[in-house]
């Protein structure tokens, strides 16, 4: 098959290095790529917002089965473009991508259906947001930008000042259209963590588990980013907490969607916090996460591309994938001033010598080539990745391999893994 995959991030990264080991690839495309992508991947440099060209990109390459990374080309209906092109692809159509396109469109769903998450209320300009914050008088409280932030858009308020100026940055344009309109919920508390599912429309499989690290501070402090490190399996995902997941959140999910008549195919990741009441709902993606994809890949033995292929064909009911027992763990290293403004160009050295650790892969977030040179080129740079029998082996692999490259103008957080060290 001839394989084209969306996206320049780690995720895409660590999807095109499991998708190139899979049997059925013969060709593989990746639109932009990124400066690792191209040692899996033919990358090329295509405008994945202009629908059109991607689709005359496939008919040219005699392109099998597309496969979409991020979130921005779901939610703006590419699965159905190129669907009604003739092009088989993975991932939701635009209707069932709201699950993540719209915060407060989730919120109304769970409410709809009965799914557990904290209480809410969405607002379309400030003064009422704030009359409700004071109203429930409860810190900390969570200020959400409704739409796509780049995992920016949420601030977890622990005062009312902190709260209103959350709610104007929102409305004052901070986070463009995403901001129109503002979630204000309830905080909840408890371990988070990542779950994914993959679904054909009907079937569900549950995907390994994972637990994400969001701030941008050592022990979890700072502001929200994309996603600092993360590890799996998450120690707080117990098979009972799984079943129950599936049982009070994913299934229902799927099933209140097929209803609605927006079934949705493709991998649903639900960010959980496991609560003293069991898991709730803190919100829903609608793609493999980043960096959660990339200790996932690591720790998968099937073959992904198999998986993702029945998915789309509705083939999931006697579908199984295996895992390794090994733990997986990565670091993000990020551009200093991340997630503020920071400054793209700088050159990264010493990448051979940490991929020679043992255990180790790193994947590429921000990154592109220059002759001979990788130069970092957006906030993620890189997502240096590690196995290992025991969380702690995983994670002083990675460290070690943080340590062998050379770029002083990056940093990343030295404690991924913390609470599964018996941190609290």
């Amino acid at each position: 098959m001839n394989i084209l995959l969306l996206g320049s991030g780690g995720r895409e990264h660590a999807l095109a290095w499991a998708i190139s080991a899979s049997p059925l690839c013969d060709a593989l495309f990746c639109a932009p790529g990124n400066g690792g992508i191209a040692d899996v991947a033919t990358c090329v440099p295509l405008d994945v917002t202009k629908h059109a060209n991607v689709i005359a990109f496939c008919k040219a390459e005699r392109i099998d089965f597309v496969v979409v990374g991020p979130e921005g080309p779901l939610v703006a209906g590419i699965i159905d473009d190129l669907t009604a092109a003739g092009i088989k692809a993975f991932g939701p159509t635009k209707a069932a991508a709201q699950l993540e396109g719209s915060k407060g469109f989730t919120k109304d769903f769970c409410a709809e259906f009965g799914l557990p998450t904290g209480a809410y209320k969405r607002f379309t300009s400030a003064a009422p947001a704030k009359a409700y914050v004071a109203e429930r008088n409860q810190l900390p409280i969570v200020i959400k930008a409704d739409g796509l932030a780049a995992g920016k858009g949420v601030v977890i308020a622990t005062s009312r000042t902190e709260a209103d100026a959350a709610i104007d940055a929102c409305f004052g344009g901070a986070f463009g259209q995403a901001g129109a309109e503002v979630v204000v919920e309830e905080f909840l508390d408890g371990e988070e963590a990542s779950f994914f599912a993959l679904s054909d429309g009907v079937n569900v499989l549950a995907l390994a588990t994972a637990q994400d690290h969001k701030r941008v501070g050592f022990g979890d402090t700072g502001p929200n980013t994309g996603g600092m490190g993360a590890y799996s399996p998450a120690p707080a995902m117990t098979p009972a907490m799984i079943e129950r997941t599936m049982a009070e959140l994913i299934r229902p999910t799927i099933a209140g969607m097929a209803k609605r008549g927006t079934p949705f195919k493709g991998v649903l990741f639900a960010g959980l916090m496991i609560t003293k009441d069991g898991p709730q709902l803190i919100e829903y993606n609608t793609r493999f996460g980043d960096p959660e994809t990339q200790v996932l890949m690591l720790r998968l033995k099937s073959d992904l591309l198999t998986a993702l292929i029945a998915s789309v064909d509705g083939a999931l009911k006697a579908f199984d994938l295996r895992w390794s027992d090994d733990v997986a763990l990565t670091v993000v290293m990020a551009a200093n001033g991340y997630p503020g403004a920071y400054q793209t160009g700088s050159v990264i050295r010493g990448l051979d010598r940490a991929a020679e650790i043992e255990g180790v892969d790193v994947f590429h977030s921000g990154t592109e080539r220059r002759g001979a040179d990788i130069v970092a080129r957006g906030g993620r740079v890189l997502t240096v990745s590690a196995t290992g029998k025991t969380v702690s082996e995983a994670q002083a692999r990675a460290y070690q391999a943080v340590d062998a490259i050379d770029w002083p103008e990056g940093f990343c957080r030295r404690d991924i893994g913390w609470r599964a060290l018996g941190g609290s």
